[in-house]
């Protein structure tokens, strides 16, 4: 079974995370062809509008599948896995294309980043959104991600999410302006999330270019600030390693701080 599946329609290029018997967690091999179609598009003249959605109604993408993160032992190990992460966001943000995320189930982790660097994200009633690391892995975001989160939704509630683990419900979602339709059920996501495109498909394409553009540059312009020390000092910590060993064996963290 393809792990991420795409086809193109009418112009409307569909993406589907496809692991749903894991969540739809993401593989290494699926960051790099999600990377591929994004850089790929802007040379796609008949390729209007990228969907991207996860297969089943439990989740978008549970994040990076905790297995890839057994053999990290240095800083090297997780500045390289940053480094392959923030490409993947970076060739989205940088699609002359617009994105729009289809957010059914949970959305967490490496999916929740791919999420909110889409340019539009509308949600299932049953969405859940965050970035749990603070109980999970004991690891961190990038200070891109970092950047990226603060840009869309305030510091404040950067800090909340992290500091809490917990995951927002949609209408919380939709308050803070983290997505911006509701939808009852999965079937309604997929459909609203068509339309979505089709009608943006059909608008001024220099204008959607030249929008999206400007806000990537003032987005990056904001976030000129180096964070490589903290990644390697949550990466290479022994509660990081402690934290894929319980997650793996399905049992709760004890954190040293070490």
């Amino acid at each position: 079974m393809d792990e991420l599946l795409y086809e193109i329609r009418d112009g409307i290029g569909f993406i589907t995370l496809n692991r749903p018997a894991s969540r739809n967690a993401l593989t290494f091999p699926m960051y790099a062809r999600l990377r591929e179609i994004a850089e790929g598009a802007a040379a796609d003249d008949a390729l209007k509008v990228l969907v991207i959605t996860g297969a089943g109604e439990k989740a978008f993408a549970a994040g990076t599948d905790i297995s890839q993160f057994s053999h990290f032992k240095t800083p090297e190990d997780a500045l390289a896995y940053e480094e392959r992460i923030d490409g993947v966001l970076v060739a989205l943000e940088s699609c002359p294309k617009p994105t729009i995320a289809a957010i059914s189930g949970a959305a967490t982790g490496g999916g929740a980043a791919i999420a909110a660097v889409c340019d539009l994200r509308i949600a299932a009633a049953n969405a859940r959104i965050g970035f749990p690391i603070a109980k999970t892995l004991g690891n961190c975001l990038s200070m891109a991600n970092y950047g990226r989160l603060a840009a869309l939704i305030g510091p404040a509630r950067v800090l909340d999410l992290v500091y809490t683990a917990r995951l927002i419900e949609a209408e919380e979602a939709k308050a803070i302006g983290l997505v911006s339709e509701i939808l009852p059920d999965h079937a309604a996501l997929q459909a609203r999330a068509e339309a979505l495109a089709r009608t943006i498909a059909g608008h001024a394409p220099l204008t959607l270019r030249a929008t999206k553009e400007a806000m990537r540059r003032l987005r990056l312009a904001a976030r000129q600030v180096e964070g490589d020390d903290l990644v390697a000092m949550c990466f290479t910590s022994n509660d990081f390693r402690e934290g894929v060993a319980s997650f793996l064996a399905r049992k709760p963290a004890v954190w040293t701080g070490t």
